[in-house]
């Protein structure tokens, strides 16, 4: 994906005024030391439960939520309420991360009903954990709305859209009075006959932020009809064009909420004493399964995310409707100079 010069010189202008460059690559590297993994086992008696626990370390008062269920609870999350479906929740890990904001050692939750799904996942994380853990970094992020705009003719299409242009300054201080986290970063058009497509880019802070944009959006477009010298014949505060809950090129080649990169380096010996294979026929696989994904149309180049990420969504509360747009990436495997 390309990123914006301007948006690429403030983000290294913001990380360098915190810290030096060697700060950061060491910050990024791995490191092996100090790193424990979570209790492997499939049982789910008492004692077993217990234990899991007391290596968590965590607060009590997260144990009792889990294992509640008072429908007052979700009193603002349903309509028509008749009850609730418990789901398992299994942990994985913990998983080394070592990236500018996000470092240490985090333990993965998982809300499924699928035998190995945890397993499979807990065996990868201590892989990556024993193998110094992956650096990580965020590349983008964002969420964007696309208020669509229908005119007579393409003239007036084109007309709307200089004046549009010149208006930008506006729109920011309009969206950003809808919240204190919603922030109008940028504005693309993509124009079809005499449809015009705004798409409208968002930083949300710590949010999802969907209904925070569509409300900001919103005020965007009110304050468009009010003020352009030629209206249209009519419009949408979301045309389709955002990529929202959809595997599209979009959501592939820009960004929709966080994108992010991330690689650790594995020893052979590593690879045949944990996952029983070796790097060549793991990097022959890649060749071939990516293959595979380019002659069936897959966006992307990998084995499911959306099969951890839907567990990974639910058990934290997300919406898990996002795993279609968050689901599309890429897994590369190389051999290293080292093998």
């Amino acid at each position: 994906m390309s990123l914006h010069y301007e948006y690429l010189r403030s983000y290294a202008e913001a990380l360098l005024a915190e810290r030096d460059l060697e700060e950061i690559k060491d910050q990024l590297k791995p490191h092996t030391e100090n790193y424990q993994s979570l209790r492997n086992a499939a049982g789910v008696d008492e004692d077993s439960v217990n234990q899991r626990w007391q290596q968590l370390n965590q607060d009590p008062k997260i144990r009792e939520v889990l294992e509640r269920n008072d429908a007052d609870v979700y009193g603002s999350n349903i309509e028509n309420f008749i009850g609730t479906l418990q789901l398992p929740v299994g942990v994985a890990g913990p998983l080394r991360v070592n990236g500018l904001f996000a470092k240490g050692d985090y333990v993965l939750p998982f809300a499924t009903t699928e035998a190995a799904l945890v397993a499979s996942y807990h065996r990868g994380a201590v892989l990556i954990s024993k193998a110094g853990g992956c650096t990580s970094m965020l590349l983008s992020e964002g969420v964007t709305r696309s208020p669509g705009f229908v005119f007579e003719n393409i003239l007036q299409m084109a007309e709307f859209s200089l004046w549009l242009l010149q208006q930008k300054d506006a729109l920011i201080e309009v969206a950003g009075s809808t919240s204190n986290h919603a922030r109008l970063q940028e504005i693309r058009l993509a124009a079809e006959g005499n449809h015009l497509y705004v798409l409208c880019d968002f930083h949300t802070g710590d949010a999802a932020g969907q209904n925070m944009v569509t409300i900001a959006t919103q005020a965007v477009c009110e304050f468009i009809i009010n003020n352009t010298p030629i209206p249209p014949t009519y419009w949408f505060v979301e045309a389709n064009a955002s990529g929202d809950k959809k595997a599209s090129g979009q959501s592939f080649t820009t960004v929709r909420g966080k994108k992010v990169i991330a690689e650790v380096r594995i020893a052979a010996e590593h690879v045949q004493r944990f996952l029983h294979t070796t790097v060549e026929r793991m990097v022959n696989y890649w060749q071939m399964s990516a293959i595979g994904g380019i002659m069936t149309g897959t966006i992307g180049a990998q084995g499911h995310y959306a099969n951890g990420l839907a567990a990974l969504f639910i058990a934290c509360g997300q919406d898990a409707a996002c795993v279609a747009e968050a689901a599309v990436g890429i897994t590369r495997f190389e051999v290293g100079p080292e093998g």
